[in-house]
C-alpha cells in the first residue's frame, strides 16, 4: 500500500528541537500522519515543545517528570505543574519507575511517579509509563494515585516501550492500560516479546518510536526517528496475522480514543 494510504501515528518520539521539521517530513513521507512529542526532563520537554511549535499539524504535546528527576524539589515540582497552564496536553509523561538504572533513587521515584498520577487525574488527561524492572510498584502506585474516573473511561493511560511479558500486561489491561511497543519487539532475541504484542487486545495495542533510541530492525546503528514506526508496525502485524496498513489504522484509531482526537486543536496553540 502507498505510504499516502497509510494511517501511522508514533505515541511516543523525542526531539531535540533543531531538526524538528527534517524529522517531521520524512515520517510524513513515510505515511506518519501523527506524532505525539514526549517529555520527562527539562531538555526532553524543551525538546517536545519545541517540535509542538514547529510543526503542531502532525505533532502533539506530553509533559512530564520522568525518574530521572526524583531529586527535584516540591517547589521545583510545583513550578512545572504551574509551567502547563498555558500549555495544550495530550498527555502527561513520560513518568514512572526504573530499577535497572536508578535504583539508589526508589524512594523518591515512588513519590514522584504518585506526583505525576495526580497532576494527570487533576487534568484530566492519560499518562506515559515508564516502568524498568519495577512491575510490583508500578501497579502499587497506579493503585493508589490513578484516576478511577480515567480509568473508568478507558484513558488511564499507556505503558510505552513494553518489555514485560504477559502475566506483568495482564494485570496492567486489567487496570484499563494501554500498550504500546516499541522498536525493540523487532530486535532478534524479541520472540517472547512479540508473543505478547499478539496476546493484547487490538483495542489497547499502541505502536512507538521512543526515537532517537531503540531503533527498529532493520535500521539499527541509526538515530531513530518517527519514520521508522512502519517497521514497529510490521513486525507486529506479522505476528497479529495482519497486514500493516489495518495495523497501522487500529493502533490509530486507539491513540485517538486514549490522547483525544488530535486534530481538534488549533494549530496555533502556545
Amino acid at each position: 500500500m502507498p505510504p499516502h494510504l497509510v494511517n501511522y501515528t508514533d505515541t511516543h518520539a523525542h526531539f531535540g528541537g533543531d531538526d524538528a521539521t527534517k524529522i517531521v517530513a520524512r515520517a510524513v513521507a513515510a505515511g506518519v500522519t501523527r506524532i505525539l512529542a514526549v517529555g520527562g526532563n527539562p531538555d526532553l520537554n524543551a525538546g517536545a515543545e519545541a517540535a509542538f511549535r514547529a510543526e503542531p499539524n502532525p505533532v502533539r504535546l506530553a509533559l512530564g517528570l520522568d525518574r530521572s528527576q526524583s531529586n527535584v524539589s516540591a517547589d521545583g515540582v510545583n513550578a512545572f505543574e504551574s509551567s502547563l497552564a498555558a500549555v495544550t496536553l495530550c498527555a502527561i509523561g513520560e513518568a514512572g519507575l526504573d530499577y535497572h538504572h536508578d535504583a539508589a533513587t526508589r524512594s523518591a521515584q515512588l513519590v514522584l511517579f504518585a506526583r505525576m498520577l495526580d497532576l494527570a487525574a487533576r487534568r484530566a488527561l492519560p499518562i506515559i509509563i515508564h516502568t524498568r524492572e519495577a512491575d510490583e510498584d508500578t501497579l502499587a502506585v497506579i493503585d493508589e494515585a490513578g484516576s478511577d474516573a480515567l480509568a473508568a473511561a478507558g484513558r488511564l493511560g499507556v505503558v510505552h516501550c513494553y518489555t514485560g511479558g504477559k502475566a506483568f500486561a495482564r494485570q496492567l489491561l486489567d487496570r484499563g492500560l494501554y500498550i504500546s511497543f516499541s522498536g525493540i519487539v523487532t530486535f532478534r532475541n524479541a520472540e517472547d516479546l512479540r508473543e505478547v504484542s499478539a496476546y493484547v487486545p487490538a483495542d489497547r495495542l499502541l505502536i512507538e518510536t521512543d526515537s532517537p533510541y531503540l531503533t527498529p530492525v532493520p535500521l539499527r546503528g541509526q538515530p531513530n526517528e518517527p519514520a521508522f514506526v512502519p517497521h514497529v508496525a510490521a513486525c507486529v502485524a506479522r505476528q497479529r496475522k495482519i497486514e500493516p496498513a489495518a495495523l497501522a489504522d487500529l493502533t490509530t484509531r486507539n491513540a485517538e480514543a486514549l490522547f483525544g482526537a488530535w486534530l481538534d486543536f488549533s494549530a496555533t496553540q502556545p
